[in-house]
């Protein structure tokens, strides 16, 4: 079976992304690879650990208008990675696709649960002691995971149950998102090639 990948452009007046994934990692590896040039430290901190809890491949070049602030180049970067995601995927034949994680970070303790649906919409609820991680504005966290879940069409619910420290529940989060999408992305042997709907399509 050929790998799930996919690479998309995104160019708007205010960013420049290029996004490009293997949901199925590198064959040759017994883990997964990231290239992240975002301009951003701290998001491309959590990206990686997407990738390393996931299991995925991904590269992504950003360019932006961080001049300003952050804002747009988070988004897009999740716009644009929702979009992979879904070419990635194609039909959806054979996949789990329901997904979920609990990920503990000494005090802080997240929970994710994605549905590949086709119906796209965010239940987002974390709350953090401060409004910023370094330079990192945490309401760009939210922005992110919006932009990812419009584009891909899944169902995501993601809830911090418990943390006061936020570089950790946004570690959590993130690291909970990757094993989440790792599980929901699996081909499950059971289902072999069937539609994971009753409707017949995703």
């Amino acid at each position: 079976m050929s790998a799930r990948k996919a690479t998309i452009s995104r160019k708007t007046s205010e960013t420049q992304i290029e996004v490009s994934i293997n949901l199925d990692g590198k064959t040759d590896a017994p883990l997964a690879d990231a290239k992240l040039d975002t301009g951003i430290a701290f998001l491309e901190h959590m990206l990686d650990q997407v990738v390393r809890h996931g299991l995925i491949e991904m590269n992504i070049k950003a360019v932006g208008d961080l001049h300003i602030d952050a804002h747009h180049t988070v988004e897009d970067i999740g716009i644009t990675l929702g979009q992979a995601f879904s070419k990635a995927l194609g039909d959806k034949t054979g996949i789990r696709r329901y997904g979920h994680a609990y990920v503990p970070l000494d005090e802080a303790l997240s929970r994710v649960v994605i549905d590949f649906s086709g119906r796209p919409g965010l239940e987002y609820h974390a709350q953090y002691p401060r409004s910023h991680i370094g330079e990192f504005d945490v309401d760009l966290i939210h922005e992110f995971f919006q932009g990812f879940a419009n584009h891909a069409k899944a169902t995501l619910h993601i809830d911090c149950m418990r943390g006061n420290n936020a570089h950790h529940i946004a570690e959590t989060i993130f690291k909970a998102f990757g094993r989440a999408v790792r599980m929901a992305v699996e081909f499950d042997p059971r289902m072999q090639g069937t539609m994971p709907s009753t409707k017949g399509s995703l």
